[in-house]
């Protein structure tokens, strides 16, 4: 399923994002960086040593990534050039700004992309996998947020893509699509 925002196509497709072959890919990172399960550990293992170590360079510069915020690494041995590394929110309810810390963690990839001169970065559903953010809330916010910065924001981004590992989220974030195509204006 893709639409056209602007110059810059948005696709959801269900598959494995270590596979991507796009500029970057985005990795639901924990805030040590350090690798661990789900989409996280699985770039780490497909993309080898020299991403984990820019990860500790990262670390020892700054401390741990908070979250909503988003660093850039080398894609190690992945067909993406770059690892765009973000911390999602934990779900606690959404009580405790876990939407606007979704939001800011795909807007400061989508930044970070523009400001590398990126023409292509894939997304994983951030922080609904061991986070625990219902699928079809963390869908709509995702999808809001990359179309209000391809429509507000010059940038460089030709496509993105939401990569999404079965078929429930995939589904899930097919329908997020069409509800908010068919609600605007």
């Amino acid at each position: 399923m893709e639409v056209s925002i602007n110059q810059t196509k948005l696709a959801i497709v269900q598959g494995d994002i270590t596979e991507q072959a796009t500029d970057a890919i985005v990795n639901a990172a924990n805030p040590s960086l350090m690798g661990g399960g789900g989409v996280d550990g699985a770039i780490h293992r497909a993309g080898g040593p020299a991403v984990l170590e820019e990860c500790k360079k990262i670390i020892a510069q700054q401390g741990r990534l908070p979250t909503g915020k988003a660093v850039i690494t080398t894609g190690g041995n992945l067909k993406a050039r770059y690892v765009i590394h973000t911390v999602g929110p934990i779900w606690h309810g959404g009580s405790r700004s876990e939407p606007e810390f979704l939001k800011s963690a795909y807007y400061e990839c989508l930044q970070l992309a523009t400001e590398n001169k990126l023409a292509s970065i894939s997304f994983p559903s951030i922080s609904t996998g061991a986070y625990g953010y219902p699928v079809d809330e963390a869908a709509r916010i995702a999808l809001s947020t990359v179309f209000s910065f391809l429509k507000e924001q010059a940038t460089s981004l030709k496509d993105v893509v939401f990569v999404l590992f079965d078929s429930r989220t995939y589904q899930s974030y097919c329908s997020a699509l069409q509800e908010f195509l068919s609600n605007r204006p």
